[in-house]
């Protein structure tokens, strides 16, 4: 829900002499409200005792496990290293991440987008892309349980297939992300993530692009990195921290235990960051992950990336972050009916939960 309030009232909350049940929580990119429903808040190890729906697929039935079986890898690594392909494009036996096309893609590659009208006003266009899966070798192990080594390869392949998806005809946005848990929507229980490019930025990203560059005109500075100053001065939302990378819970967190990890420094490209901005990306990715494993009980999670978009314009005000969206809820009709979420955990008090494990 857009903000269009006028402000009322300039005194700190923090001045207020009762707490009220309830908070709303502006959004300062999305500029969207979220509801902190503190009247009804839960402790936040009462999360752990969720139910989660576990798909029970063994190795033997797994198509990712049958590697073989999949369509021809455009990547393959082994042990941190990349290694060529044999048997004229198959995956070699020796394998510990590995990238194929989908075999039911939702983009598909094409020379033109033919882009036209229906019925004279309705748009079409053809879905133009590529749709690839990064699928890593245990069938059991997930990110969380990673190494940081284990989680640096991943990021490696990543980087690697952005950078050359990014050259190919029609790409202007690659969507890079992870489904984890029957409740996050992912299809097959072997841990993979997915990569699909796109000749349109989304709406979301889009919104972001233009908030934060209506802000670097107005103030001269990135408001990403001006919002991970107020968050290294308050220090109350962040759960983990290194030389480069913060990792916290949002003011204006969308679920609870939502989880931010974003470069210290301004960075508006993922796929420029250097070596050692991805090892220390992979210690924070792995704490992060971890935390929220061992706090909620391996929850359903998705996570995913928002750069700068490959469209040939510049971005230079945007900053580059990982979001990871832990399903502790389930929209009903007032989230589905007004766009706004409610959470039911301060971020505040989820931070410091999550910086106990």
């Amino acid at each position: 829900m857009t903000n269009n309030l006028n402000n009322t009232n300039n005194k700190n909350s923090n001045n207020s002499k009762s707490k009220f049940p309830s908070e709303l929580r502006l959004d300062l990119v999305s500029k969207d409200w979220v509801v902190i429903a503190t009247g009804r808040a839960r402790k936040p190890e009462t999360f752990i005792k969720e139910r989660r729906t576990k798909e029970a697929v063994s190795e033997k039935n797994c198509v990712f496990c049958k590697i073989s079986t999949q369509k021809k890898p455009s990547l393959i690594f082994n042990k941190g290293k990349r290694v060529a392909t044999v048997d004229g494009g198959n995956a070699p036996k020796k394998w510990t991440t590995i990238v194929i096309p989908n075999k039911y893609p939702a983009f598909t590659p094409s020379i033109e987008l033919n882009r036209r009208l229906e019925y004279g006003s309705y748009e079409i266009m053809n879905a133009v892309g590529f749709h690839e899966v990064v699928v890593t070798k245990d069938h059991k192990k997930h990110l969380a349980q990673f190494s940081i080594e284990e989680v640096r390869e991943v990021l490696d392949v990543y980087q690697s297939r952005y950078l050359s998806l990014m050259k190919k005809k029609f790409v202007n946005h690659i969507s890079i992300f992870h489904n984890h848990g029957v409740e996050a929507g992912a299809s097959i229980a072997h841990p993979h993530s997915q990569i699909i490019t796109t000749p349109l930025i989304d709406s979301d990203l889009r919104n972001a692009l233009t908030t934060s560059k209506k802000y670097f005109r107005t103030n001269k500075k990135c408001i990403y990195c001006r919002m991970s100053q107020w968050e290294m001065e308050k220090r109350d939302r962040i759960i983990f921290e290194n030389k480069e990378f913060l990792a916290i819970c949002p003011f204006a967190s969308k679920v609870a235990f939502q989880i931010i990890i974003t470069p210290k420094k301004h960075l508006s490209h993922f796929e420029t960051a250097t070596k050692e901005e991805k090892n220390q990306l992979a210690e924070a990715f792995r704490a992060a992950l971890h935390k929220l494993h061992k706090a909620l009980g391996d929850p359903a999670y998705n996570f995913y990336l928002h750069t700068a978009p490959c469209d040939g314009e510049k971005h230079d005000h945007y900053h580059w972050h990982w979001t990871i969206l832990p399903k502790t809820s389930t929209w009903a009709g007032f989230e589905i009916g007004t766009q706004m979420e409610i959470s039911t955990i301060e971020p505040e008090k989820a931070a410091e939960y999550l910086r106990k494990q």
